[in-house]
């Protein structure tokens, strides 16, 4: 599948959002169509899931699927790699206890390769999970919408413009048949943040005039393989996906989406457009990860976004180990602060959040499955691109050293993606004679 299959759009900003939301509203006039709006005619409520990547995150959302409430099966599993694909049925079933019998997947229905998704699509499913490195998703979320599936898809749903352009037309057609799109944006289902934020959109702290951000860690998994180990170069990155941009948009993309979502949300109110920022400047680089086992990934990133009404986030992510760790955000309003996980402070206010929490991972499957089952309005898609494309925006700006506004990145055509999918194709990036892969310098990197 090449990158020009993906869809080009040169709308402004306010022009592109305002076409969203008008597709938004008006796709309520439009006659349901798929899965929903015929869950019971068989006199059969059975949801049946495929999943597809069968990692980690995988394993734990097919999990959280089957947890939910009413009949739901898994029947289909697809990933890249045939033992991580064999593997998953056991894992799943495992963790399930006592309603392991919800694991129901034939041999038959457990597939592998690069094309893994359009079999599981393909097998009769009613909801698909895609949980496959990120750079695969907007083909697999528009594959999965235009055969008629519900989808859960993990973050980010992007990793480039063009990807998240893709994102948004494929999810135009999921509006227009009434499909069910969850995002793994899990905040959005957190008591203490649902809460929170109610209060900080209700005049809690005021006027939002400064935010911060942070995914400061030790990082992730090194590599699995060495490319010795490996039959082709596209086999050894996709295995190793972390490490490579057209797979994972690096780790402001992967990880650090979950707190620049977090202020775009806080930031969000009856103008669509005041939620996202306007443009960005940052920094970064590699100052400890620099082995060539990793890629072409930065280890820091910083970055000022700077909001409609003229108010900045300042963001940072890390992974370096034994710095300052903190995965959080924090807000400064006129009359107070917050932190969006569950407190507020200023003048005569000292609140925090403490209820007891379901655990967000899980209700965002809870609260996808009942909109399934009652046919209600549910659709994360758009917030899932357009936080993708703020993580997207700021990796960018570390890459390059410049300013850039969002208008300017959202239309740009470079695609990280590759020319096919297979695994003699040739990856997008590739290493010199000694195995070390081009790395971004400020400054002289052009990005759009």
């Amino acid at each position: 599948m090449s990158s020009s299959d993906q869809p080009h759009d040169s709308a402004s900003r306010r022009d592109f959002l305002k076409t969203s939301a008008l597709v938004g509203a008006g796709a309520a006039l439009v006659v349901p169509t798929g899965f929903s709006s015929s869950l019971f005619a068989s006199g059969d409520d059975t949801v049946k899931v495929g999943l597809i990547g069968c990692g980690g995150r995988g394993t734990g959302a097919a999990g959280q699927a089957l947890s939910t409430n009413g009949n739901v099966k898994l029947t289909a599993v697809g990933d890249a790699f045939p033992e991580n694909a064999r593997g998953v049925v056991d894992a799943v079933k495992g963790g399930l206890g006592s309603k392991g019998d919800r694991v129901q997947v034939k041999p038959e229905n457990i597939f592998d390769g690069l094309d893994a998704y359009q079999k599981v699509i393909d097998s009769g499913v009613d909801l698909v999970i895609l949980a496959t490195p990120p750079g695969f998703r907007p083909i697999h979320f528009e594959y999965a919408v235009k055969a008629g599936k519900h989808v859960f898809m993990e973050k980010p749903v992007a990793v480039d413009a063009p990807g998240v352009r893709q994102v948004i037309e494929a999810n135009k057609i999921a509006k227009e048949k009434k499909l069910k799109v969850g995002v793994g944006l899990q905040r959005h289902h957190q008591a203490g943040y649902l809460e929170t934020i109610k209060r900080i959109k209700d005049g809690a702290i005021g006027d939002v005039v400064a935010m911060r951000a942070y995914w400061n860690g030790g990082g992730v998994w090194d590599p699995r393989k060495t490319r010795e180990q490996c039959k082709t170069e596209m086999e050894y990155q996709v295995l190793n996906w972390y490490y490579y941009n057209w797979l994972s948009g690096d780790h402001i993309c992967e990880q650090h989406i979950h707190n620049l979502d977090v202020i775009n949300w806080v930031k969000g109110g009856k103008d669509k457009e005041a939620a996202y920022p306007v443009k960005a400047n940052g920094m970064g680089g590699r100052q400890v990860r620099i082995d060539k086992k990793y890629g072409e990934i930065f280890d820091h990133h910083y970055v000022e976004y700077e909001y409609s009404d003229g108010s900045r986030l300042a963001s940072q992510c890390r992974h370096i180990r034994g710095c300052w760790d903190s995965v959080s955000e924090f807000v400064t309003g006129t009359k107070g602060t917050s932190n969006p996980s569950g407190s507020i402070h200023g003048p005569g206010i000292n609140w925090n959040f403490s209820e007891k929490q379901k655990d967000p991972y899980q209700v965002e499957h809870d609260d996808l499955f009942a909109a399934i089952r009652k046919g209600t309005e549910y659709n994360e898609g758009d917030n899932g691109a357009y936080s993708s494309m703020t993580a997207v925006l700021g990796r960018l700006c570390t890459y390059s050293g410049k300013e850039i506004s969002w208008d300017d990145a959202l239309k740009s055509n470079v695609s990280l993606a590759p020319k096919s999918y297979s695994w003699d194709a040739e990856p997008p990036v590739k290493a010199n004679a000694d195995g070390v892969y081009p790395i971004a310098v400020p400054g002289l990197t052009r990005v759009l």
